[in-house]
């Protein structure tokens, strides 16, 4: 089954693609927030049209101690709203620290600032999709 993984954020969405007979999670692209929502979930659609995608899996950024935060409250409605208008499963995945251990390994690798931004939030879907990916194969 093909699976997206998304990085939810309140200006870009990270994404990646995974496959669970595989198990293996790609970096994909980031998809920069369009003004509209309509516009948001037509391209997320598209995207699943194009890569025959059959269930999503978004990033959960719940606070250290396992509560909701406002971005995990936001997180989880957005989920919610991709289930009603894509008509596809859509699970959340608990992400603590996903972005902050990506940012790490890119300053590790020596990427600008500038380079680290355009990559950052597409690998951590990765990392993400990559977690619940090793977390079903497991079952």
């Amino acid at each position: 089954m093909r699976v997206l993984g998304i990085d939810f954020g309140a200006k870009r969405l990270g994404l990646a693609i995974g496959d669970t007979a595989t198990g293996v999670a790609t970096a994909l692209s980031t998809l920069e927030r369009p003004s509209s929502e309509v516009a948001l979930f037509e391209a997320l659609r598209r995207l699943c049209a194009e890569r025959g995608v059959e269930a999503l899996v978004v990033g959960l950024p719940l606070n250290m101690n396992g509560s909701r935060g406002p971005q995990a409250v936001a997180a989880s409605a957005f989920a919610d709203r991709l289930r009603e208008e894509l008509g596809l499963p859509v699970e959340t995945w608990d992400e603590r620290l996903s972005t902050a251990e990506v940012e790490r390994a890119l300053i590790a690798g020596g990427l600008s600032r500038k380079k680290r931004k355009g990559r950052r939030d597409r690998l951590a879907a990765q990392l993400i999709l990559q977690s619940y990916l090793d977390a079903h194969r497991a079952r």
